[in-house]
């Protein structure tokens, strides 16, 4: 049921971005996994090896949950090098610098192909130095999904870490000496892989809830230690304190308003950084003041959504991905914290994926051009430091994208000309916030009807451009070497942009 914004906001259609010509792609997914009969438990990496009779050019499937503190991508990685297997495809849903075991086995040029919606650190380094024989590619959290049950990533063994597991072979995220919560971004990995290993440090006799089903299950690892629950907290979960961004957080929900956003029954996704958690708490206390209740709030969830989800203020939350320990503990324990798979949360051809109900999502960028293009890849030289995630996913389902950003970071200016990797297409993107001031996307003559009159401190993107350009000077820019190191996939498959040796 739609809420009470303005219709002309709320009948707004974006347009099914896609780059290349898809009309003749067979548009369905590919049988999952045959069910198992029965589960078979090993207790040492070894004996697990000698069950899979792994070879070379397999792909292999990670998921990221533990974030920084997941050890089972090292323990497999380091089991790989001993193997002396050549020629694979890796396929984690994003990579993190804690990953040496991955590490090594690049450097050792035992992998070909990657797979991934995010990467940044040592790994990226190599990756840009041409240590893969083929190439580096860049999905989104939805785009990945849908690959995989399109069969594009075609998995021959999902290593997943689960921090419990009962008798019977069903995993959860939500129990175990290292509770992370939510695992839906291994559930296509789980549903259509040939052969699905749980990785996991606590067995149960009986779990609350099932993320991981059984039939889906061959193997269960269990080891002394799957990693640390608490490296799901990182840096870029704080709410920010500059000054600065905290006035182009404040500058957003005074937007919002006058764009009547913040009214009974909306959705919002509002990310993780630390402006857009600044956001959050600003909605939130325009909630309270207005007495207002959302109907939910999704996608990575934070102890800020916990908090307004415990004070009635969100009716639900639809999470793939608990960026916390207190939002790992409230899925546990709220019956109206709901978990979610990528595919339901983003994935363009699942028949009502969550995005496509949001009213509007907060997002970042390192770069946006004049045409509203964003980059979250790499950085203004060529360097490989993010990637898509749910940027794009969401940018397309969102009645409104907002980006939220500093106008200059660290001297150098935001607003490009021509981006140096576009990672979410322009058409996706309504309107900029920085702290000089607000430009709207001229596709979108509703939000500027609506905000004539208004107080905001409007401006087109060509006046931000260059006025960007007064206090910086002009950047120059910088050509790119020849060797291609990789592809920025969109969520429908298509390719969006290359990436380049740095």
């Amino acid at each position: 049921m739609k809420n009470s914004l303005s219709r002309d906001i709320l009948d707004h259609q974006k347009p099914f971005v896609s780059v290349h010509d898809y009309q003749n792609h067979p548009h369905q997914t590919i049988a999952k996994k045959v069910k198992t009969e029965h589960v078979v438990f090993v207790y040492t990496i070894e004996e697990l090896m000698r069950h899979l009779n792994l070879k070379n050019g397999m792909c292999f499937s990670f998921h990221h949950h533990l974030r920084s503190g997941d050890q089972v991508i090292n323990t497999v990685c380091n089991e790989l090098i001993k193997q002396n297997l050549a020629d694979l495809t890796i396929a984690p849903s994003s990579i993190f610098p804690t990953y040496h075991g991955l590490y090594d086995l690049i450097r050792n040029r035992q992998v070909k192909t990657i797979h991934t919606n995010y990467l940044n650190g040592p790994i990226a380094t190599l990756i840009n130095q041409k240590y893969l024989s083929d190439y580096l590619y860049m999905h989104t959290h939805g785009g990945r999904a849908r690959a995989i049950e399109w069969g594009e990533i075609a998995i021959d063994v999902a290593f997943l870490a689960t921090p419990a597991v009962d008798k019977q072979g069903n995993g959860t995220g939500r129990e175990g000496k290292n509770a992370c919560g939510t695992l839906g971004y291994a559930i296509s990995d789980l549903e259509y892989a040939k052969t699905v290993v749980l990785v996991t440090d606590t067995i149960l006799d009986r779990l609350q809830a099932v993320d991981f089903d059984a039939s889906y299950v061959d193997y269960v690892l269990v080891l002394d230690s799957i990693g640390e629950a608490e490296g799901i907290v990182s840096g870029t979960t704080k709410l920010t304190r500059d000054p600065v961004g905290l006035k182009i957080a404040s500058q957003t929900v005074a937007l919002l308003d006058e764009l009547g956003m913040i009214t009974p029954h909306f959705s919002m996704q509002t990310g993780a950084g630390g402006i857009s958690l600044a956001v959050t708490e600003f909605v939130k206390q325009r909630m309270i003041q207005n007495k207002i209740t959302a109907r939910f709030a999704s996608g990575g969830i934070t102890k800020s959504y916990v908090e307004m989800l415990e004070a009635g203020l969100v009716e639900a939350l639809y999470d793939v991905q608990c960026f916390d320990l207190d939002a790992a503990l409230s899925v546990k324990n709220n019956a109206n914290h709901h978990a979610m798979s990528a595919s339901e949360y983003a994935n363009p051809y699942h028949p009502n994926p969550i995005v496509n109900d949001l009213d509007f999502v907060i997002l970042g960028a390192t770069e946006i051009d004049l045409d509203f293009n964003v980059n979250v890849t790499t950085d203004s030289f060529g360097k490989i430091i993010g990637g898509s995630g749910g940027h794009a996913d969401t940018a397309a389902g969102a009645k409104v994208a907002i980006i939220t950003t500093q106008l200059i970071r660290s001297r150098l200016p935001i607003i490009k000309k021509r981006l140096t990797t576009i990672t979410t297409p322009g058409d996706s993107i309504d309107i900029l916030v920085c702290e000089r001031g607000i430009a709207i996307n001229p596709k979108r003559q509703d939000l500027i009807q609506r905000l004539q009159g208004s107080n905001l401190p409007l401006f087109s993107m060509e006046d931000l451009y260059h006025l960007q350009h007064q206090l910086t000077g002009i950047p120059k820019e910088l050509p790119h070497k020849e060797p291609i190191i990789g592809f920025v996939i969109y969520r429908d498959g298509s390719v969006l942009d290359t990436l380049y040796q740095y």
